[in-house]
């Protein structure tokens, strides 16, 4: 990628707490007007990551760049380019969401008028004038993570970090925040985005990095990753506990997974049309019946349980080696 392009870029990135290594050595690049998503398990590095490319901590070794600027060398130029949405809601809670924003906006040197037109603007494109006169306070937490996400907005800035942004909302209102997040990526916005909900990065991401012991252990889109799990499966349940063991015999080379309890069976599964259908011809020709099937395709949760589980398992296992 020229390096033109790119807006974050991260080359071995150490951060340790004493004798305790978080982040051993991460690398990534984040394309101008995109989206990458930083997956990975608590613990992981995820918002250690993101503190330190927000300026907000000092790194051991490696080299960081946001916008062209070097983090350690130009701290003041990245926060002139960058907004920060944190886990939790950074605004006055005794304040009103207009004077929340007006403030910010005069923190970032904006005239008066400029800080007051910009946060009405800010207050319309969120669904907030209606609350702008209310103290924080009695806002509900999908309107205190809007306003959060506005505050961070207020100089307009073209690279945004998105620490788990929706954490603690209700569906409906994570999903107001997902269109929110989808127009800024319309605008071009350069995002970086932190999330413990696989569905957000499946539906939002155009890049995918997965983190565990503070290391990069899987990169590239939601279709890459997915593919790199495994194939398809057709999951097939029966009436009875006859007509499944039947159905085990019929498709034995083929079954891969088998529940008594539930009667049912699993196969892996190449070309959807061909294989449903061969396997549908065999039962019927035996006479097997079958209650219902659905195929399943390969989720972000298989790719993050398969992935980090196998890391998990390879940590444990060095250890053993030199214990």
């Amino acid at each position: 990628m020229p390096a033109a392009d790119i807006a974050i870029k991260v080359r071995g990135l150490t951060k340790s707490y004493g004798k305790t290594e978080v982040l051993t050595g991460i690398d990534l690049d984040v394309k101008k007007g995109s989206m990458l998503a930083l997956l990975g398990p608590n613990g992981a590095g995820k918002t250690t990551t993101v503190r330190i490319l927000s300026t907000l901590l000092k790194f051991d070794d490696g080299q960081v760049t946001v916008n062209g600027y070097d983090v350690a060398k130009d701290a003041d130029k990245v926060r002139s380019v960058i907004g920060l949405t944190g886990q939790s809601a950074a605004v006055d809670e005794l304040l009103t969401g207009r004077e929340n924003l007006i403030m910010m906006g005069r923190l970032y040197r904006l005239t008066k008028e400029s800080a007051t037109a910009r946060a009405q603007e800010l207050l319309e494109e969120f669904d907030l004038v209606k609350a702008a006169g209310r103290p924080v306070k009695t806002y509900s937490g999908g309107m205190r993570r809007r306003l959060d996400l506005a505050v961070s907005l207020i100089a307009a800035p073209p690279i945004i970090f998105l620490d788990e942004p929706t954490t603690g909302l209700d569906p409906r209102s994570r999903l107001g925040m997902w269109e929110i997040i989808k127009k800024l990526m319309r605008s071009g916005t350069t995002i970086l985005l932190t999330t413990q909900y696989l569905e957000e990065a499946d539906q939002l991401a155009d890049q995918i990095v997965v983190i565990d012991g503070g290391k990069v252990i899987a990169k590239g889109t939601a279709k890459e990753l997915k593919a790199k799990v495994g194939k398809d499966r057709l999951e097939l349940v029966f009436g009875s506990g006859k007509d499944q063991k039947a159905a085990v015999k019929v498709l034995s080379k083929d079954v891969v997974e088998t529940s008594d309890k539930d009667q049912s069976l699993s196969l892996v599964i190449n070309d959807t049309n061909k294989d449903v259908r061969r396997v549908l011809d065999a039962l019927a020709d035996k006479k097997v019946d079958l209650q219902s099937m659905a195929v399943h395709k390969p989720t972000l949760d298989d790719v993050f349980l398969s992935l980090t589980g196998k890391q998990k398992q390879s940590d444990e296992t060095e250890e053993s080696e030199e214990a």
